[in-house]
């Protein structure tokens, strides 16, 4: 399974993570937020990972020129989708950055969402399903409803996010069965701080 911790902001930090078991780091590319790192910060966290560490940038209604510069700046893997984005803008990108992983997230707040998101299984590479917040994109340490994720099955891989913790993603993987996870403000001591001890308490819950 996949593990993403996201919103890193330091260097040192992202490489323990990794060291720690994750396989993909999130960076935060949305100005407005709190985890907001520029393309200098974004690589200098990826000049400290190994070369199979997924790394992935989080960018919300952002132009398709921003996004492809952003990614030759800096050497992302992938890019996250967390805004109004549109098929058509999903496949444009796949167009102009076709060794680059597309990642549609979709905040969930009703089942009418879970049909929305079918919509894009056959343009992003992968989905990922966030709890909604009316003012915040993510890391806002909400939970999603697991009981109405039981009967999600979309025909590409996915990545199960929001309020996830040590505590309770046993519960979570107990009851939906994601490719992945993604973490935040679940492993966090401030915005862009990770607890690496929560982090080490993450990966030894999984292991177990």
């Amino acid at each position: 399974m996949r593990v993403k911790i996201c919103g890193i902001t330091q260097p040192q930090q992202g490489k323990t993570i990794v060291s720690l078991g994750a396989t993909a780091l999130g960076f935060i590319c949305v100005p407005k937020s709190a985890r907001y790192v520029n393309s200098e910060q974004i690589k200098a966290v990826i000049e400290e990972l190994p070369e199979s560490t997924d790394k992935i940038g989080v960018f919300a209604n952002s132009s398709q020129e921003e996004i492809a510069k952003t990614v030759a700046e800096t050497g992302l893997t992938g890019v996250q989708l967390h805004g109004e984005e549109s098929v058509d803008d999903i496949v444009q990108l796949r167009q102009s950055l076709p060794n680059v992983e597309i990642i549609k997230a979709l905040r969930i707040r009703t089942a009418d969402d879970f049909d929305r998101s079918y919509r894009y299984t056959e343009y992003a590479h992968t989905l990922l399903l966030d709890a909604y917040h009316p003012q915040q994109l993510g890391g806002t340490g909400q939970t999603l409803n697991w009981d109405m994720l039981q009967q999600f099955k979309p025909n590409c891989p996915w990545f199960l996010a929001g309020g996830l913790t040590p505590q309770n993603i046993l519960e979570a993987l107990n009851k939906v069965k994601p490719n992945g996870i993604d973490l935040s403000s679940g492993v966090e001591k401030a915005p862009g701080d990770k607890d690496l001890d929560k982090v080490s308490q993450l990966f030894e819950k999984l292991r177990n």
